[in-house]
């Protein structure tokens, strides 16, 4: 029993950038775009934080936090190219986000060699200080995400606009919102969060950005926007679940009722839980109606 309880940190730490990431997909994909970008963006913003910590931590005090920033900011700006090619050209979003996916893994690797001279960054000497408990700040800032867009989205007249946009963008146009604007918001919106996430992940989990920093962390938050059923309560949810995952597959070989299973069986559970979920709960009635749909200005 206290080992399980020791693993709350190390559960926390893991869930917290999917969690982060997860709250980008949904303001996006409640905003009518899918953003199956989120791995890329995660990946931008982990090679900016540590890019940034790496060069600023023997100089400047509390660098990681400057760096959370950058990645954030890293994670928004990528984001315009699948806004511009999602709403303004009318893309097809699924191959927009799959070439942000791929376009970042070139990017990072080229930067790399650029600042580095090595396809990674450089290692960097601390990364974020635990806190009481020995609980990372990053999952205090993922709680503080999830409260923040919870209230936008349902407590303010901004979150119901933009919702409606999601759910029939013909009726939100009627009403006087500016549709494009709303999408545009949310997605810049979406890639801060997993900008921010990328930070999160490379300043806990790791000590240098490589291209595999990341690992399909993006993916299993998607999932776990599906899985949550396009509300915050639901992908919090989602996403505890699937750090717990991860956390096992880590730390499984610490709990003695567990020695016994073959360390590859937890080592698949996150991305079969994905797979599994991915097909159970993406159904098209829990999905805004609009997600996917290029916006037609005077269509009804």
């Amino acid at each position: 029993m206290s080992n399980i309880f020791g693993m709350i940190p190390s559960v926390l730490m893991i869930v917290a950038p999917i969690l982060i990431a997860a709250m980008g997909g949904l303001v996006s994909e409640r905003a009518g775009v899918v953003n199956i970008a989120l791995e890329g963006l995660m990946a931008i913003g982990a090679f900016a934080a540590a890019t940034t910590h790496v060069l600023l931590e023997s100089t400047v005090p509390g660098s990681e936090w400057l760096a959370l920033l950058v990645a954030a900011g890293s994670g928004m700006l990528f984001s315009l190219i699948h806004a511009y090619a999602s709403i303004s050209l009318k893309a097809d979003q699924t191959i927009s986000g799959t070439g942000i996916n791929l376009l970042s893994s070139g990017v990072t690797i080229f930067l790399c060699q650029i600042i580095f001279k090595q396809e990674r960054t450089e290692p960097y000497k601390l990364g974020m200080v635990t806190g009481f408990g020995g609980i990372y700040p990053t999952a205090w800032i993922a709680l503080g995400v999830l409260l923040v867009t919870w209230y936008v989205l349902y407590k303010r007249p901004f979150g119901l606009r933009l919702r409606a946009c999601g759910e029939h963008p013909a009726a939100a146009a009627s009403a006087g919102v500016d549709v494009r604007k709303m999408r545009y918001l949310a997605v810049l919106a979406s890639g801060a969060y997993a900008g921010l996430a990328g930070g999160c992940l490379v300043l806990t989990q790791t000590i240098q950005y490589t291209n595999m920093t990341i690992n399909g962390a993006g993916f299993i938050a998607l999932a776990a926007v599906s899985f949550g059923r396009w509300l915050p309560k639901g992908v919090l949810g989602s996403s505890l679940l699937f750090g717990s995952a991860v956390a096992l597959a880590i730390y499984m070989v610490n709990i003695e009722s567990l020695r016994g299973l073959p360390p590859e069986f937890f080592s698949i559970m996150p991305y079969l839980i994905t797979l599994v979920t991915l097909v159970i709960f993406s159904g098209k009635e829990y999905a805004p109606r609009a997600a996917g749909q290029p916006y037609e200005k005077g269509a009804s």
